[in-house]
């Protein structure tokens, strides 16, 4: 039968029939791609590491993008009242006399890479001290500490004083008075503690002291979560206790002595790791402290004369001075402490710390009357220090009194002793110069503080006391009374004694006490008083 449509087409070939057994042309270019990046990618890896190992890790002196890095973390920090503080580990390079500052962020090979820069930092040989830091500074020194503890203490004003025109010398007061604790040896501190190396920041410190200094370890110690122990001797007053502890330090009560304190803490810190610090004149701690002779050097042009505190701890006088030197050789820079403890000129007249020095353990004198503590600070001061002079008691005492009338400002003996010297006139050659005093403590307790105030009154003639003996009738007090608000004095107390008068039977022993303007008042009551009763007799100073 044939086919209407025509004779059958020829099939066409079926493309998917078994052929030979080769792969795609794309699939073979795909895979020779990602074999080629992958190639690169290893290689790039590979001289990336070798980057890093061979340079430090690269971060911004100051933050990165993201925030500090630490131990290859970004961006996370602990909380704390100024996160600045918390800075990596530093290390400075000196290179002819030019400091070179760079700061080293761990981004990885932790340990590698801490065990390199700590193998830059002299090491001290023993764990629970660092007296092998002892050397001259240098300018360099100090200009390395004000940049690393810039953003941790106070630039405290130097301002111009009202005191000026009653002394007849153009006086510019340096508050240190205004750190966080009070002191001038938070710069110290705080450089120091950052000088040390991480291991031994994460086992902690130890100090054994009821001083400034106890007070501004534990403060910084505890912002840079270094853990730190404070040994007090149980005789320490409570209002000490308990400041140090709020500044987040452990502090125990040991023993009825400063030594006592000192031996355990020691003890604790050979047993547990610690760091036992005290304070020194190690290079690190007076570098510190030389930053205030440099912001003064900054804040006040044309300076004549520096005046610190000096005493057996005479650190801020030594690093300050050799900061100041060198800046201007010609600036006088005078040292002052107490008449009754003479440690620097002893120990300077001596050429080395005088072994045999008095000194006194109550706590209005602090560390003036403290004992000489190394020969590098005396060095430093027998080198670059003008002069050293020395007050009395009753001097520091009306140098306080000024500072409270006139700056408002509350300080103790140490804080106030460098004014005592143009108090007490040991300095004329000063008269009509630019004078700097530093004003470097102002932790005075309450009780010890109304003591002082009034015995400065009453050394500055504007208290004083005065007794008679009146017949015992109605209206014979009265016309006292009437005397003194005829010449404005202020009764301040007024007592009568009847059973122990010697004198006649009916008669009354009676004892003011007023307050005056000033020494010329006084003056001018006292012969009132003598014109009407010529028995008084007045209570000297």
């Amino acid at each position: 039968m044939v086919n209407p449509r025509g004779p059958p087409r020829a099939r066409p070939m079926d493309m998917t029939s078994p052929g030979p057994l080769l792969p795609p042309y794309g699939v073979v270019v795909g895979v020779l791609l990602h074999l080629v990046v992958y190639v690169f990618a290893m290689l790039y890896r590979d001289d990336n590491k070798i980057n890093k190992r061979d340079a430090p890790a690269i971060c911004d002196l100051h933050r990165c993008k993201d925030g500090p890095v630490r131990n290859g973390h970004v961006g996370q920090r602990p909380p704390s009242i100024n996160p600045e503080r918390l800075k990596g580990f530093v290390e400075e390079d000196y290179l002819n006399g030019d400091v070179k500052t760079w700061e080293m962020k761990i981004v990885s090979r932790n340990e590698e890479l801490l065990g390199d820069a700590l193998s830059l930092i002299p090491q001290s040989n023993t764990r629970t001290s660092q007296s092998s830091h002892n050397k001259l500074i240098r300018f360099e020194d100090i200009s390395a500490a004000a940049f690393k503890i810039q953003s941790g203490v106070q630039k405290t004003p130097c301002m111009y004083s009202r005191l000026s025109k009653q002394y007849g010398v153009d006086i510019y007061l340096k508050k240190e008075f205004l750190q966080y604790t009070g002191s001038v040896k938070e710069r110290g501190v705080l450089y120091l503690l950052t000088s040390l190396p991480q291991d031994q920041q994460r086992k902690g410190v130890i100090v054994a002291s009821d001083g400034n200094f106890s007070m501004a370890v534990a403060y910084h110690a505890s912002e840079l979560r270094i853990p730190v122990f404070v040994i007090m001797s149980t005789s320490t007053s409570p209002a000490r206790v308990k400041m140090c502890r709020e500044y987040g330090a452990m502090v125990i009560s040991y023993g009825t002595t400063a030594k006592d304190s000192q031996m355990h803490a020691r003890r604790l810190a050979q047993e547990n790791g610690y760091l036992y610090l005290e304070e020194e004149d190690s290079a690190v701690y007076l570098s510190g402290l030389g930053t205030v002779g440099l912001e003064m050097y900054e804040q006040v042009p044309k300076l004549d004369a520096v005046i610190f505190p000096a005493g057996g701890h005479c650190g801020l006088l030594a690093g300050s001075a050799a900061a100041l030197k060198h800046l201007n050789p010609h600036i006088s820079v005078i040292g002052v402490e107490s008449e009754s403890f003479p440690v620097l000129q002893q120990s300077l007249k001596a050429g080395h710390p005088a072994e045999e020095q008095a000194c006194s353990n109550h706590h209005f004198y602090g560390d003036v009357s403290g004992l000489c503590f190394g020969s590098n600070s005396l060095q430093l001061t027998g080198k670059l220090v003008d002069k050293v002079v020395a007050v009395r008691e009753e001097d520091i005492f009306i140098s306080m009194l000024r500072l409270l009338e006139y700056e408002r400002a509350t300080v103790d003996a140490e804080g106030a002793i460098g004014l005592a010297a143009l108090v007490a006139g040991k300095l004329p050659e000063l008269k009509g110069k630019r004078v700097a005093i530093a004003i470097c403590s102002g932790n005075v307790e309450l009780h010890l503080l109304q003591q002082c105030i009034a015995r400065a009154l009453t050394l500055d003639n504007r208290v004083c006391r005065f007794s008679l003996v009146l017949s015992d009738c109605p209206g014979d007090i009265s016309k006292l009374l009437e005397i003194l608000a005829r010449e404005e004095a202020r009764v301040l107390d007024i007592k009568q004694e009847r059973m122990f008068v010697t004198s006649e039977l009916f008669s009354v022993e009676v004892t003011c006490t007023v307050e005056t303007r000033d020494k010329m008042h006084t003056a001018q009551l006292r012969n009132a008083l003598l014109e009407r009763y010529p028995t008084a007799a007045w209570t000297e100073r």
